[in-house]
């Protein structure tokens, strides 16, 4: 099994595409899924976050975490934003290597991260290819405004928090282009996957990690030999 990162900036279309590969059954790990669990009331990444950030982003009766309040702050503070990601991504980093274990045992043949900051936190040393959806800078405001209900300032500031697009279609393996239609993007998005679904990787992969496992069969084998005789 080998892994892919699916990124791009915030609004570009992630979705759409990863939409495509659950299609074909490849399993999608979504880093913002996994974020809000492990904010869930009583997870260590909740409670340092009161502790960190105070009652006020909290709900009064649930305790749940009033993320668009959280967000407000963060993606104006840099400083907050770096507090939060100290104590959120090894959360969730912990949770996705988890998932990815369980997948691997069950055979898959490439999994997705879809990760909006997979290159922002250096995911994207744990994965073999990835792909970046990108779309114009004001297409990409214009969706997210609509989107979100927001005003232009703060779509603004959520989008500059992130890597620029440019960059992260530079270090990309496919770069999908979201600014046309739904169909155009899902045509990309389909052939991307035909070439991951025909990649030798997790052949190779396989035959590392056999390679791996009978040396260190022998070793300890010869250990043993060594002790016993």
């Amino acid at each position: 099994m080998f892994l892919v990162g699916l990124t791009g900036g915030i609004a570009t279309g992630k979705s759409t595409v990863a939409a495509v590969f659950r299609e074909h059954n490849v399993p999608v790990i979504d880093a913002d899924e996994l974020a809000r669990q492990v904010v869930e009331p009583g997870k260590p990444a909740w409670k340092s976050l009161r502790e960190t950030f105070g009652l006020e982003y909290f709900d009064e009766t649930t305790g749940a975490l009033k993320r668009e309040k959280l967000g407000q702050l963060v993606f104006v503070d840099e400083a907050a934003r770096k507090k939060l990601n100290s104590i959120t991504h090894p959360a969730i980093r912990g949770e996705t290597l988890k998932t990815i274990l369980t997948l691997f045992l069950k055979g898959h043949r490439f999994v997705v991260l879809d990760t909006p900051l997979l290159f922002e936190v250096g995911m994207d040393k744990m994965v073999q290819k990835t792909i970046v959806v990108h779309c114009p800078p004001d297409t990409q405001l214009s969706r997210l405004m609509i989107r979100n209900d927001m005003i232009e300032t703060d779509a603004t500031n959520r989008i500059t928090s992130q890597m620029p697009l440019e960059q992260k279609c530079a270090r990309a393996t496919f770069v999908i282009d979201n600014s046309g239609s739904m169909i155009a993007t899902r045509e990309q998005a389909e052939k991307t996957f035909q070439i991951l679904n025909g990649s030798w990787l997790p052949f190779a992969i396989r035959t590392v990690l056999a390679a791996v496992l009978f040396i260190s069969a022998f070793s300890i084998g010869a250990v043993i030999h060594y002790f016993m005789s």
